[in-house]
Parts: structure tokens; C-alpha cells; sequence
């Protein structure tokens, strides 16, 4: 693949996508991951206002330092950056102290996992409305299409989703082109939505190669059967035991995500219940 290519192409797209629907520049949520970090630098590289928000909700410090590093080298690179951090710990906190919990303690756990990402999403949209900006999204393509790993009207609920056609190791090599920080560029991903520093790999079960690779072969492979993959045995001779295992974690994630990958289903009325 060429890369500086790859890079031009998104930075076009993004300051043409930007002017032809009158919008000043980006917003961009600011984790200390790799592909918030790519996506950040690539809305800078566009020239247009690009403000990167640190949202910290009981965040572990390494985040915290590391999405600090590459809002100052972003700044330092790019006149047309800026960086704010806004804390959301107190409002989060206010939010779910009001709300009824589940006795069940791994859905309360996931709830409010996922409560925290819409809170920044509402935060971002904040900010880009009274800049005149879009949010752009930062989600790669194992994430968006993949296996669904993301939270709907959370870091799903953006504008624009520039590197959403990039797997996890064409955004690593494309984020090491131009110019991450070493620190993110050997992270661990993580979606940075829990008070511990687990990673991705901890949540799914297996590593982004990994999953890669499992995209890659049922496309192959598979075949969709009412919308979720199948597979035969035949087609499984030659696959590995980790193989199989990763191709269950894929599938299963894929099948049960697809509520977040499709659009939203419309109810039709039948004409003739309208007459």
C-alpha cells in the first residue's frame, strides 16, 4: 500500500467533505489511542480549525498522559490546532447517582461503559456546534465493520469516519507516516471506557491481527445466511485451533452487532393503510 498516498487521499477528502458542506474544520475526541491520534492529525494536516478534546471520566493516568502528549505535538506541529480537556468525572457521576441501577453487576458495569462514550459524544457535538465544525469519527474498519466495537450514539454518533476503511495495522503504519508519538504507536489499544487500563484484546478475546485475519477469511470463506455468517465444516479442514476459536469470537460479535453496523430499520406502512 502506498501510505503518503493513502494520507493525501484522506486529507482531501476531509477538507472537501468540510468546505462543500460549509463547515468551518473538526473536532476530534482525544483518548491517547492510535486511532483518535491518527485521526486528529489528519484533520490538522487539513489546514482548517481542528479543536482535539480530552474528555477524562475517572481515566487511568497513562491515557491521560499520553492523549496530553500528542495534543502538544499537535499544536507544536499545526497553527490551526487547538486542545481543551474537559473533565467529565463530576458530570458522569451526577448522571448515574440520579439513574435506577440493575442488580445484575456486569450489565450496570457495560451501561455505564457505555454511558460514559455518549456523554463524550455529547460533549463533542457541543463543541463543534458553536465552532461550525464536524466531528469526525475514529473508528477503524475491524471496529466499525468488523465486529461492532463501539457504542451506538457514542463514538458511533459523528459526522464523518475518515479511517474507517483502514484495519488496525494499516492505521498503525499509516499513524507511524505521519508523525504519531512513539508512546501511542506501541499502546495497547483500549477503549478507554473503564477505570481500570484493560485493553481491547482483554474485552474481545482476541488481538486485532487476529481479528483481521478472520475478516479477511470469511469474506472468503463464509456466506451470509439472513444477514449473519456461515460456514461449513468442509471449509474448516485446514483452520487451526486458535483460528477456530477466533473465527467464533468474529462471527459471534459480528452476528450480534449488526443492530449497530446496519442502518436503523424504518417500519414501512402499506400503502393501502394509508388510504
Amino acid at each position: 500500500m502506498n501510505f503518503s498516498s493513502i494520507a493525501e487521499h484522506i486529507v482531501g477528502w476531509l477538507k472537501h467533505y468540510a468546505e462543500a458542506n460549509f463547515q468551518k474544520g473538526f473536532v476530534v475526541g482525544v483518548s491517547g489511542g492510535i486511532d483518535s491520534a491518527l485521526t486528529s492529525t489528519l484533520c490538522a494536516m487539513t489546514g482548517l480549525p481542528t479543536l482535539l478534546l480530552e474528555m477524562p471520566i475517572h481515566q487511568p493516568l497513562q491515557q491521560v498522559s499520553r492523549a496530553q502528549e500528542h495534543i502538544k505535538q499537535l499544536q507544536d506541529r499545526f497553527s490551526n490546532v487547538t486542545g481543551k480537556r474537559v473533565d467529565l468525572t463530576s458530570s458522569f457521576d451526577s448522571l448515574i447517582a440520579d439513574w435506577e441501577n440493575s442488580e445484575d453487576a456486569h450489565v450496570m458495569h457495560l451501561t455505564n461503559a457505555n454511558t460514559r462514550s455518549r456523554l463524550r459524544m455529547l460533549t463533542l457535538y457541543y463543541h463543534a456546534g458553536i465552532r461550525q465544525s464536524l466531528v469526525a469519527g475514529t473508528g477503524n474498519k475491524i471496529e466499525d465493520f468488523g465486529v461492532g466495537f463501539f457504542t451506538k450514539y457514542g463514538d458511533g454518533g459523528v459526522d464523518i469516519s475518515p479511517i474507517a476503511d483502514l484495519t488496525k495495522s494499516e492505521v498503525s503504519k499509516l499513524a507511524e507516516l505521519v508523525g504519531v508519538p512513539h508512546s501511542i504507536l506501541i499502546a495497547p489499544p483500549t477503549d478507554g471506557l473503564w477505570e481500570d487500563d484493560r485493553s481491547d484484546e482483554d474485552q474481545i478475546g482476541a488481538s486485532y491481527p487476529e481479528l483481521e485475519w478472520a475478516m479477511n477469511w470469511c469474506e472468503k470463506h463464509g456466506h451470509r445466511k439472513n444477514g449473519k455468517w456461515e460456514f461449513s465444516l468442509f471449509d474448516l479442514e485446514n483452520v487451526g485451533e486458535r483460528q477456530r476459536t477466533v473465527l467464533q469470537i468474529y462471527t459471534r460479535l459480528n452476528n450480534a452487532n449488526q443492530h449497530k453496523m446496519l442502518p436503523i430499520p424504518v417500519c414501512i406502512i402499506p400503502s393501502e393503510l394509508k388510504d
